[in-house]
């Protein structure tokens, strides 16, 4: 019987303990991941970036407002005030670091900390040449995420374009000299492509937004066959609208980067897949809020890349785009 009452006092003792345990564990508020965003660009610009993002982080389990906060850091164009950006995200004491952009803003943020876990969300150059991480595999470091797309995606878009336009001989691109994973694509990735394919590469400097009217006449004076924008910087863009609208009224087939591009009324695109690229963002910033660590994460390469055509701007400029083409494309706008 004396065994009995024990049994029974330590079953409510336990119960007790529960009770308590419980009722403080409610009380006791859930740590709120606070996560850095820098971007090159303005808000509007980086929106469906950012909200790619967010909506991958809402389908592993992160509201915002709730169990995450999101502090935005925006340089505008102005590359130089990402230094000061990127300490700002540093002194708020971010769980994260999320670089939306090419080189200089995880150059910036890399600058900033050697700390805070930084994630790439993939432009810029090969990130163990530019000295963000010791390899692929393994990291090293505080630095991880997505890289850019191979350097051969510049002579596939070269090859797609001939496809569409056979008798193409002339092209003009546009690039920022400054900017190295705009660099390289002028000076090394598209030459070789575009002798193969005897076409003659015509680049254009982009520095400012105060660039393009001197660009836009000596591109109409030249007559090109084509446009083609391998890389989307800051300036290009903010002025995004200049040069889709000077593309559609010279009737000039314009090439991007990727789909944002041709969303807005440029001709085509191929490039990686982002709705693919974002998700992995959101994937490295769940395993580290976790506890994993940038330096044994492997930095990713895109797997899956998408041909986007719009076939609006193609009748806009009197354009048929072979069928050929449209059989390969994974998206059509119509």
């Amino acid at each position: 019987m004396r065994d009995i009452k024990k049994i029974i006092y330590r079953v409510a003792l336990t119960a007790v303990f529960l009770m308590v345990s419980n009722a403080a564990e409610a009380q006791q508020p859930k740590k709120t991941a606070r996560i850095g965003y820098l971007s090159a660009t303005d808000p509007s610009t980086e929106a469906p970036r950012a909200d790619a993002i967010r909506s991958a982080l809402r389908e592993l389990g992160y509201v915002e407002g709730q169990n995450i906060a999101t502090d935005y850091r925006y340089a505008e164009g102005k590359t130089d005030r990402l230094f000061g950006l990127a300490a700002e995200l540093v002194r708020l004491k971010v769980d994260v670091i999320v670089v939306a952009g090419g080189d200089l803003p995880v150059q910036a943020a890399k600058d900033a900390t050697k700390t805070i876990p930084i994630v790439m969300s993939g432009a810029g150059i090969d990130p163990v040449k530019a000295g963000f991480v010791q390899s692929l595999a393994r990291p090293g470091g505080n630095i991880t995420g997505i890289t850019s797309v191979p350097d051969e995606l510049g002579g596939k878009v070269l090859e797609l374009l001939k496809e569409v336009l056979p008798n193409a001989a002339h092209v003009a691109v546009l690039y920022d000299p400054t900017r190295p994973d705009s660099a390289l694509d002028v000076k090394e990735v598209l030459p070789g492509t575009a002798r193969a394919l005897r076409l003659m590469i015509q680049p254009s400097e982009v520095r400012t937004g105060e660039d393009f009217d001197k660009i836009f006449a000596a591109i109409g004076k030249s007559h090109p066959d084509a446009l083609y924008v391998p890389r989307r910087n800051p300036v290009i863009a903010a002025n995004e609208k200049r040069i889709i609208s000077f593309a559609l009224k010279s009737r000039l087939p314009s090439i991007y980067y990727d789909r944002r591009g041709v969303e807005a009324g440029g001709l085509m695109s191929y490039g990686a897949d982002l709705a693919g690229r974002y998700g992995r963002v959101a994937y490295y910033i769940d395993k580290i809020l976790k506890g994993a660590k940038p330096a044994d994460l492997p930095v990713e390469q895109p797997t899956k890349f998408e041909l986007v055509i719009n076939l609006k701007t193609a009748k806009q400029i009197g354009l048929t785009i072979p069928q050929s083409v449209l059989y390969k494309a994974d998206r059509v706008i119509k």
